[in-house]
């Protein structure tokens, strides 16, 4: 049985990784959140100790420490402009480190991390669990079985609506978020080039608070995508039925399916990477070259090959309106 602390224990994904930890028979010892809106541990861990400081956590790891109770791993699920920092206390406490995307927000930050999980001798993982989806890693053995000189046309389009709360919460800066595309897009592009390879072209058409739109030529595939988080960019089926959701991705035309246990592969994830698998430094680096280069690219509107859902309506900042 190992020894967990979780960073990050009151947002969105938190309750996914203490169920991995829970249902890998691994122990939960110290949790941390400046919010305390944490009840979730009780439906795991209802001995684990919580703090809203850090510093009062940082000493109680310490203590665990000296007491025989070390860490083995430190589970990272806090807001994107602070894993670099906690992925390093992680590795000070010597323990290794499993953290949320996107791992970092700059590429550099990577290759600064690998120097500190040298100096430490404990590993960095990434939580990347499209590549363990049974059809995202079906389609990865389509792709390498069919014609080696194949250039697949791919569509893919995400649409997780937010509202206004979004904008104030650390999501809507993109100094700590990443914007729209790092935030809610970067598993797509990990998975799109794990699957098709390396980018040899990336355009972007929209980038806007709410969405964001361009084409990639990969390797083995032209890519059109877009990501939103607006609830009036979904398609009018979707609107019809109540959905909030659309997640959709197309190869020559055929619909690629994985909406099932999209959101149920961390307690996978947790298995290989106790077993001595897992994706670490390097496993994460394109997708992080790849969304700081969009974040950073000038949007050349809708010209050239565009997916169909940019062509929406673009809206002001609901805040520019007060």
């Amino acid at each position: 049985m190992k020894n967990f602390a979780l960073i990050g224990a009151a947002g969105y994904i938190a309750p996914r990784h203490m169920k991995a930890i829970k249902d890998t028979e691994n122990q939960l010892l110290a949790a941390y959140d400046k919010f305390d809106s944490v009840g979730i541990i009780d439906r795991h861990f209802p001995q684990a100790d919580f703090f809203v400081e850090f510093e009062r956590f940082d000493r109680h790891v310490d203590k665990l420490k000296r007491k025989g109770s070390a860490l083995d791993y430190v589970s990272i699920c806090s807001p994107n402009y602070l894993h670099d920092s906690h992925i390093r206390f992680g590795l000070r406490v010597g323990a290794d480190v499993i953290c949320e995307k996107p791992l970092v927000l700059n590429p550099w930050n990577i290759d600064a991390l690998e120097e500190v999980e040298r100096e430490s001798g404990k590993r960095i993982f990434n939580i990347l669990q499209l590549r363990l989806h049974p059809s995202i890693i079906a389609l990865k053995k389509r792709v390498e079985e069919g014609p080696k000189d194949k250039v697949y046309d791919i569509d893919l389009a995400y649409i997780t609506s937010r509202g206004h709360w979004y904008y104030t919460s650390w999501k809507g800066d993109v100094s700590k978020s990443g914007g729209i595309a790092t935030n809610i897009g970067v598993h797509f592009y990990d998975m799109l080039t794990w699957v098709f390879g390396e980018v040899q072209s990336n355009q972007v058409h929209i980038h806007t608070h709410d969405r964001a739109a361009g084409f990639l030529g990969l390797k083995r595939a032209n890519v059109r995508w877009f990501l939103s988080i607006n609830a009036d960019t979904l398609p009018e089926q979707v609107k019809e039925r109540g959905g909030t959701t659309y997640r959709s991705l197309t190869m020559e035309s055929e619909e690629i399916e994985f909406s099932d246990g999209f959101t149920e592969l961390h307690t996978e994830s947790y298995k290989d990477i106790l077993s001595g698998k897992g994706f670490g430094l390097q496993a994460a680096k394109s997708s992080i070259e790849l969304v700081h280069a969009i974040r950073h690219k000038k949007p050349i509107g809708l010209q050239g090959d565009y997916h169909p859902l940019a062509k929406g309506k673009l809206v002001p900042h609901p805040f520019d309106k007060q």
